[in-house]
């Protein structure tokens, strides 16, 4: 989870492929009207992402009831947002992709061919609720490279 630009994708992919179970892009979630208005730089509300949330949480909820795992990168920005996740597993780790407003910010203008528009940054960070230490969450800095973060996410969910 995290803002635009915080290396969802990226990490989540090798996440995935280190722990051998599928991933799943939360922005392949979003229906036609989500990704039209991110497009043309309006943020989404509470209830735009009202059914993306519960068809992601339906994936993991499949993954669970199924023994299998599965990473999901979403941005979650919002405590009632990861809430709704919690319900398909009350056991869901969030791993919270943080970093310099800087790195997030280059990271977006030099993104080509994704809807997201470095423009709407700040309406993320103005929403981002960063996670409670009760919320089941690992923190990352996403100043390493993916690799990096992988290997310290991996041995920190082993302790």
């Amino acid at each position: 989870m995290g803002v635009a630009g915080s290396g969802k994708t990226v990490v989540g992919t090798e996440l995935a492929r280190a722990l051998g179970v599928d991933f799943v892009d939360g922005d392949d979630y979003h229906p036609p009207e989500n990704v039209k208005k991110m497009a043309a730089g309006v943020p989404l509300d509470d209830t735009d992402r009202g059914g993306w949330l519960r068809a992601l949480a339906s994936r993991i909820k499949e993954a669970h009831d199924s023994g299998e795992g599965v990473v999901v990168a979403c941005s979650a920005l919002k405590r009632t947002y990861r809430d709704v996740l919690r319900t398909a597993a009350p056991d869901v780790r969030f791993v919270f992709l943080n970093g310099p407003k800087s790195l997030i910010a280059e990271r977006l203008e030099s993104r080509r061919g994704h809807y997201m528009l470095a423009s709407m940054l700040e309406s993320q960070l103005a929403t981002l609720e960063p996670p409670d230490a009760d919320e089941n969450v690992i923190a990352a800095d996403i100043t390493g490279t993916p690799s990096e973060i992988v290997t310290g996410l991996l041995a920190r969910a082993a302790r």
